[in-house]
């Protein structure tokens, strides 16, 4: 019996009859026979596959709320990512479900997120003319975009993990559930932290019907709502929170929406950020021969449009204001003598 195995078999011991087993999965787009040496469950893999991916080294560089801040205790999209993981192991592994499917779908679930986020978003659907959504993308990096457009291969039950943790369509499975609600945890609280670390926000102007029963300051808005949707869960056999904690999360992102996301403050430079990629979107679709090599075999099946889509989407930050820089800015003369 191999180490897998024996972990597989652990499986079926100690988790929840709920849980999704990793010798239940249904599989990989395309199919891997087993090995002699595996030491690793499916899901186990699959958490290494994305941890090494390149996509994932780019997060630490893209922005979550605030562009391009100043300052190094802000969160970026890596952090986000791993707030996130922690928050929905903490809460898989109380209700007795598979911690490592969980922090697959975590770790990916934002890999599409393009530079300046929402910012990017919006540019990006604007010009194609469609909605462009992360999470769909996010899927596309790990199913297409990763190890030179062979794609990361992943089990179902991640894939669909990450395709759900936001939009319309649900994760089938609860792992996949709790980290949708982690992810909602996690960055109405960082954001409120981002937010009063930048100074347009204070936790005194929370309202207190919010603040009353979710906590009055960060530790305890994390504990409440993480205890709760433990509890509740349990009780519920799914994934949930309770009515009273429920509508103060909404709530606080209602809040948050007025007073940070759309803030001039933490907004001031969006403007700017959007008109920039739109700007390489247009330079790109007219000069596809300075995308970079490895992007040039796309253009031939998946169209200029949808190639300089996937490259503007995968920048980070710096990465697209150099390219910008260097597009569009003069360089001065260097003067020889």
């Amino acid at each position: 019996m191999t180490v897998r195995e024996e972990l597989e078999q652990q499986e079926h011991k100690r988790l929840n009859p709920l849980a999704a087993f990793a010798d239940q999965s249904r599989g990989r787009p395309r199919p891997e026979p087993p090995r002699e040496e595996d030491v690793r469950t499916c899901y186990q893999r699959d958490i290494d596959r994305i941890v090494h991916s390149k996509a994932f080294r780019r997060l630490m560089h893209k922005t979550q709320v605030f562009l391009q801040p100043e300052g190094d205790h802000y969160r970026t999209r890596m952090t986000h990512t791993l707030e996130v993981s922690r928050i929905a192991g903490t809460i898989t592994r109380a209700l007795g479900l598979n911690e490592d499917l969980a922090e697959a779908i975590a770790m990916g679930h934002d890999l599409g997120h393009t530079p300046f986020g929402h910012a990017g978003e919006d540019a990006l659907s604007k010009c194609l003319g469609k909605p462009f959504r992360h999470n769909e993308q996010s899927l596309r990096v790990v199913d297409i975009l990763e190890k030179d457009g062979q794609g990361l291969n992943l089990t179902y039950e991640v894939r669909m993990g990450i395709l759900g943790h936001t939009g319309e369509t649900w994760p089938e499975t609860l792992e996949g559930q709790v980290v949708r609600r982690s992810d909602q945890i996690a960055y109405v609280n960082h954001d409120i932290d981002d937010a009063i670390r930048a100074g347009i926000l204070t936790d005194d102007d929370i309202p207190s019907a919010i603040t009353d029963i979710l906590g009055h300051n960060h530790r305890d808005r994390i504990n409440t709502l993480v205890c709760d949707a433990i509890r509740t869960s349990r009780e519920a056999g799914a994934i949930c929170l309770s009515p009273g904690v429920d509508k103060a999360l909404r709530d606080l992102r209602a809040f948050m929406f007025t007073h940070v996301y759309r803030n001039p403050v933490a907004k001031g430079e969006e403007s700017k950020a959007k008109d920039m990629l739109q700007r390489l979107f247009e330079y790109y679709i007219a000069h596809p021969e300075a995308l970079p090599e490895d992007f040039q075999p796309q253009l031939s099946f998946d169209g200029m449009e949808r190639t300089v889509c996937d490259y503007i989407a995968g920048m980070t930050d710096n990465y697209a204001v150099e390219k910008f820089r260097e597009i569009f800015i003069p360089m001065g003369w260097q003067v020889h003598g």
